[in-house]
């Protein structure tokens, strides 16, 4: 059975562009095309869809406002085509924390070109979502924390299938032995993407300032985590930032990695920094967690500990397990509360992973910075 998917944008152009390109796919099926999410609501009464491609900006009824109704009464895979601004970026960011399951940037001009290039990663984005129906669904209707709506959050989906897919080789070399580590300092290197969003603010919040030096890798797209650390700040006791070149680790700080950019972990004689590099996707992504994992593993060894969570594909389940053989340890977070299980089970396929949590423990098992030390 194909994907039966719903495009909602207030421009001609991308409607009909998405839907020739999405008609060339064998297992994905346009049932509609509307122009407002009021035309949309009509036409969901016929057909109910598998995955809906969502405009934020839109006349009559805004893209939040029908996302929050659609969670709130029949949660559904939504993926979000939005303009790569910086104020597209903070409205973005709320649909993710309101359940969208996946990030699609245009540009304010050459669209159908855009589209038309970019139409790889528009299916993985409707694939993936689509795979994480029964677990939205599932999460939606266990209790929600706070008062909270508990949908999935989201990551913005980078695969670009027609290249190669390279391993952290192509960043650093592979880690050999165990590493010389004197200082007794932890640290926590952690790597997640679809569902991300709203785990991290369900995690971090939870977190005190006593709390041991966090390197985080979100997949998201550039110009969206300087937004998305700025909102996790003003959400948490700990500080919360996009990391910079020579950030250094402290207790209480978390440092995001950007988009578009790979995060590396370093150590100097008195304490850990990172650096922001360049290089092509691994594991077809950029930032990848299993380069952040590997530079861990290789600088910290058995003072870190490393949590891989929600998220379709297997990047960080390599990094994962060099980082256990190097000393560190791993955790991974259950089936129960991902949405996507793709990461944490392939890291548990390949040996990688000390423990399994429940997000709601998630917090806790950092807060102690549990790591071989001694």
């Amino acid at each position: 059975m194909p994907i039966n998917v719903l495009i909602v944008d207030d421009s001609a152009v991308v409607r009909q562009v998405m839907t020739d390109e999405l008609a060339r796919e064998h297992d994905v099926k346009v049932i509609g095309a509307a122009a407002d999410p009021i035309f949309a609501l009509d036409r969901m009464k016929l057909q109910w869809p598998d995955v809906i491609v969502l405009d934020i900006e839109m006349p009559r009824m805004d893209g939040i406002t029908f996302l929050k109704q659609i969670m709130s009464e029949r949660p559904t895979p939504v993926v979000i085509c939005s303009s790569l601004t910086e104020k597209g970026a903070a409205v973005t960011l709320e649909a993710l924390s309101s359940g969208a399951l996946g990030i699609i940037t245009k540009p304010s001009i050459g669209v159908r070109n855009f589209l038309q290039d970019c139409s790889a990663d528009l299916v993985t984005a409707i694939r993936t979502a689509y795979a994480a129906t029964g677990r939205l669904r599932l999460l939606r209707s266990a209790p929600a924390p706070a008062g909270e709506p508990r949908t999935g959050g989201a990551s913005y989906v980078m695969e670009k299938l027609q290249t190669p897919k390279l391993n952290a080789d192509a960043i650093l070399d592979a880690p050999t032995g165990t590493p010389n580590v004197g200082m007794t300092e932890r640290i926590v290197a952690l790597g997640i993407s679809t569902g991300g969003v709203q785990a991290l603010e369900q995690v971090l919040p939870g977190l005190t300032q006593a709390c041991p030096a966090l390197a985080i890798v979100q997949h998201m797209p550039e110009k969206f985590t300087t937004t998305f650390a700025a909102r996790l700040n003003g959400l948490c006791k700990i500080e919360v930032k996009e990391a910079a070149n020579n950030d250094r680790m402290v207790r209480g700080r978390a440092l995001i990695a950007p988009g578009g950019k790979h995060l590396v972990v370093k150590r100097a004689p008195s304490h850990y920094y990172v650096e922001v590099v360049d290089g092509p996707l691994v594991s077809r992504h950029r930032p990848s967690v299993d380069v952040l994992f590997r530079s861990v593993a290789k600088c910290a060894g058995r003072n870190a500990l490393g949590v891989i969570m929600t998220g379709m594909g297997d990047d960080g389940a390599r990094g994962l397990k060099e980082l256990r053989d190097a000393g560190g340890v791993t955790v991974a977070q259950d089936e129960d509360s991902c949405i996507v299980f793709g990461m944490p089970k392939e890291a548990m396929r390949l040996g990688g992973v000390d423990q399994v949590v429940n997000l709601d423990n998630i917090a806790t098992v950092i807060e102690r910075g549990t790591c071989r030390l001694g």
